[in-house]
């Protein structure tokens, strides 16, 4: 799907990720393990490593299953990240350091808590991105800055969750088409797949047609920070000033058996996107996903940033919900290659 911008196309051009030290990511759980409990929770640092096959390691080195080692979130690969991870207290004496030797990472935090880590259990992730080799006018680029700063980006779902070259959205259309289930541990990969593309559709929608920001009649609004949504209502002069200062956001549907939970205009205009993509629309509600809400921009907050116009370099920092994409803010900032 070729995704629009919101605010045109960047006019500057740039490389991002030219060293993976150029993408850091910090998980931020929003709390702190208690310190006691039947858990070893760890903090990890790694550098251009797969979450998955550091999860992985520490299952070997502690002596349990695979599923037994959780963690909040994928992080991307070729970047430095520091992240949690949780395992089962070891039975045995465990020589930690030795992850070390047998990946880019290290252990910085070693605690205990009650309870296993679970997906989605953190609040966010801050980033510290720069992009090198700047081309272009760079004339305009602090007001676009700015601009996101305060009004936010569309949050869309970014390319590494549709699989190399679009694979995973290509596997679930043949498993909805009548092929054959994937493997237990891969079908929740790929309903996500089928959600993330139905939602990037109607976000798509929703900029081409100019109300990405603005409400529809019968929008479901949701509150900044929460799960939950409301049924915006005619005439609510602080719903205007409720927006703009990002305590509320307009939002798209995360399909699923109820359909698209909006009312009036915009769930007619949500029920037109998803008729176009009915074969992944189906199967989500035949495998009975529930439906949910997303918003439709993400607002980085905390966002600073520093232009070398000299040395053609950008550098900024800034702090994103959990489930929002680095990369879909830095596309309506600049054009970069990896």
């Amino acid at each position: 799907m070729n995704l629009p911008y919101a605010l045109g196309a960047p006019a500057v051009r740039g490389v991002l990720r030219s060293q993976p030290e150029d993408f850091f990511v910090d998980e931020m759980l929003g709390f702190a393990p208690d310190g006691r409990g039947e858990h070893v929770w760890l903090a990890v640092r790694k550098r251009e490593e797969n979450t998955a096959w550091v999860a992985k390691q520490l299952s070997r080195l502690a002596g349990c299953s695979e599923r037994d080692v959780g963690y909040s979130g994928l992080k991307d690969r070729h970047a430095v990240t520091t992240q949690w991870f949780s395992l089962p207290m070891p039975r045995r004496a465990v020589d930690w350091v030795e992850l070390g030797r047998k990946t880019a990472a290290e252990i910085l935090v070693m605690t205990r808590h009650g309870r296993k880590l679970r997906r989605g259990t953190h609040r966010g992730n801050r980033f510290l991105l720069t992009v090198r080799g700047l081309e272009g006018d760079l004339s305009g680029l602090n007001a676009r800055l700015e601009h996101i700063a305060r009004f936010g980006a569309p949050n869309w779902f970014a390319e590494q969750r549709f699989g190399h070259d679009g694979g995973n959205l290509d596997a679930v259309r043949a498993w909805f088409a009548g092929g054959k289930a994937p493997q237990r541990g891969q079908q929740g990969m790929l309903l996500s797949t089928a959600r993330s593309e139905l939602f990037n559709a109607i976000l798509a929608r929703r900029i081409e047609d100019g109300t990405w920001l603005n409400p529809l009649h019968g929008e479901a609004l949701m509150l900044d920070g929460r799960h939950s949504f409301f049924i915006a209502e005619e005439g609510d002069d602080a719903l205007a000033e409720r927006l703009a200062s990002g305590d509320v956001h307009t939002s798209g549907a995360l399909w699923g058996k109820e359909g698209t939970q909006a009312q009036g205009d915009c769930a007619e205009l949500e029920q037109a996107v998803i008729a176009a993509h009915a074969l992944l629309a189906e199967g989500l509600v035949r495998e009975g996903l529930e439906a949910a809400r997303r918003p439709l921009r993400v607002i980085p907050r905390e966002m600073q940033w520093r232009l070398d116009a000299v040395n053609r370099v950008l550098r900024l920092s800034f702090v994103l919900p959990a489930g929002s994409y680095a990369t879909a803010v830095m596309r309506e900032i600049v054009s970069v290659a990896e």
